[in-house]
Parts: C-alpha cells; structure tokens; sequence
C-alpha cells in the first residue's frame, strides 16, 4: 500500500461510501471508467480486491472493510493539516464546510447568510443529502457539521437541539380530507401516503408516529425528493408526510393545504451534530455557537408556523 495516492484513497471511500462507481463519479466530477482504474489501481496496491458485486450493487469485502478503515483515518488527518493550516488565520477567512438534510434546506441558507454577514469574507461549502448520507460524510470528516431533526445514537456524536422541527400531512385543496377536521389518522392510514425514502430522517419521523399509534400506513410512493412529494400531493396523486418548513410557499400559492390530522403536527427538534473525535476549525465552531444562539429565531423569521387548512376557515 505504500505506493498508493490520496486520490485513489478519496475515489475508493467515495465509491465505498455509495456502494457505486457512478454515484463516486458524479460525485467527484470524474467518468465512471476514471474511478474504476483508480480502484483498480489502488486493488493492485492492497493486492486484494476491495469490492464484490452483490445483485447490481457493489459490496465491500473483508479486505475493503480494513482498507477503508484506515483511509478515512488517512484523509481524515490530512484533512485536519489543511483546517490547521487555515486556523493560522482569522475568521474573517477561511472555508465553512456544513451540511443539513433536504427537510432544512428551505431555511438553512439563511442562517447561513445571516453567519456571513458576521464574516463577510469566508467560503460556504454545503451539502444537501439524507440523514444516512450525511452520517457517512460526518464519519468520512468530510464535512464539519450538520444540521438534521433525528440525532445518532451511535456514541461519537456531539449533538445539541437549537429549533423545534414540526411534522405535518399535506394535500391538495380539493382532497376529500383537505376541509374535515380533527381527522383520526387511521383514515389518514387507507389514503396513498408520499413519503421520503428509508434512511431520512423524515421517514423517520414518519414511521415512529404511525407506531406509536399501532397504525400501518398504505404507503403509496417512496420519493428521496421532497419537492417531488409536494407536486406529487398538488397533482392528486396521495398525502404527504413532510417537515412543515418545505411547505410555506405551497401553502402561500394554495398548491398545498394542511391537513388537521389528531396528533399533528408531529414534534421534532432540529439538532447540530459534529463528531466529538476530532477538533471543529475556529470557523465551524463560530458557526456552531452562532446557529445555537440565533438558528430558532432565523427559522421563525423565514414564516411561521402553517396551520392546517380546516383551522384557517374555523373564523
């Protein structure tokens, strides 16, 4: 292994982390068969294969597993040498790297761009993905902090609550349910639900409240989009279980009403999550204090609250 490059090392955790050549490809800004010969390459190296096909999908062997355990380590130190690096200067420089799950992206830029007001002369890196995908880059150093309603369990993680998270069941305006009110969710339940797809942190939610209630939902469509589910709901197709900050503009244009579902909204916290191995730059960790001081009210300020249609015409 001596001969391998940080390159090959970034190409194979990045197609380690997917479980797929061409998502490390679009993901690298390279061509599918540049980031097969770097595996290759870095195969020849370890002198094992790496990978193994499972079905259609890529899958890691013993010697991948080892292999990848010490390249995170790797790139996680040179990582730690560039942020150390750029300490050596003030905040008024220097790269914020954070992420947030798709639910949030509606309100995050803001905090961002309220943090940049403060610093008006650092760089913003964010990354918008799933709450899996966002553990795997927190686990990879790959990125500093991130923003996400359901925090791990898993010990390595520093997470602190910042904002309530509400949860809600959305449809057409002309929707059977769209005007009845106090609606029990078992007759949620028989309706075509629009959920996100297993590993978010939405469908998350979304599966803990409909056990707690001892409650099957029909689940009609699995969407890793929540712009998608919200034209899917406008067009008819079902109800959406989706974070209530996604809907302000559908529900502002009437695309999109709330449903008054008993037990909705569903309660969440938005949390900030870093891993408590390695030390935060000087810029995240401004950044961490600043979303802890002033993310709630940034969020509150983005527009309040919707409320469920059948309430908006109890006047």
């Amino acid at each position: 292994m001596r001969n391998a490059t940080l390159r090959q090392l970034r190409v194979f955790e990045s197609a380690a982390r997917h479980l797929s050549l061409t998502r490390a490809a679009e993901e690298l800004h390279l061509t599918a068969p540049a980031v097969s010969i770097q595996v290759r390459q870095l195969e020849g190296h370890a002198g094992a294969e790496l990978f193994e096909r499972a079905g259609r999908r890529l899958r890691l062997t013993q010697e991948g597993e080892e292999v990848l355990r010490h390249a995170r380590g790797i790139l996680g130190h040179i990582r730690g040498a560039e942020e150390a690096l750029a300490e050596l200067d003030t905040l008024g420089r220097g790269l914020l790297d954070v992420a947030v799950i798709n639910a949030g992206d509606h309100f995050f830029p803001w905090i961002v761009a309220a943090f940049r007001e403060r610093h008006p002369g650092i760089r913003v890196r964010i990354t918008v993905q799933n709450r899996d995908e966002l553990l795997a880059r927190l686990a990879a150093h790959e990125t500093d902090l991130a923003v996400m309603s359901h925090p791990p369990a898993e010990p390595g993680h520093v997470a602190t609550a910042f904002a309530p998270h509400p949860h809600v069941l959305a449809a057409a305006p002309g929707h059977p349910l769209a005007r009845r009110r106090r609606i029990p969710l078992a007759t949620v339940a028989g309706e075509p639900l629009l959920t996100r797809e297993s590993g978010s942190a939405t469908r998350l939610v979304m599966e803990q409240a409909f056990a707690e209630a001892g409650i099957v939902p029909r689940v009609e469509m699995e969407i890793a989009s929540n712009e998608t589910i919200k034209q899917a709901a406008a067009a008819g197709l079902g109800v959406g279980f989706l974070s209530a900050h996604a809907l302000r503009q559908e529900l502002a244009l009437g695309s999109l009403v709330v449903l008054d579902v008993e037990g909705f909204p569903v309660m969440r916290k938005w949390y900030v999550v870093h891993r408590g191995d390695r030390r935060l730059p000087r810029i995240a960790q401004a950044f961490e204090r600043f979303v802890l001081e002033k993310g709630e009210a940034i969020i509150r300020g983005a527009g309040a609250p919707p409320r469920p249609a059948a309430a908006r015409g109890r006047r």
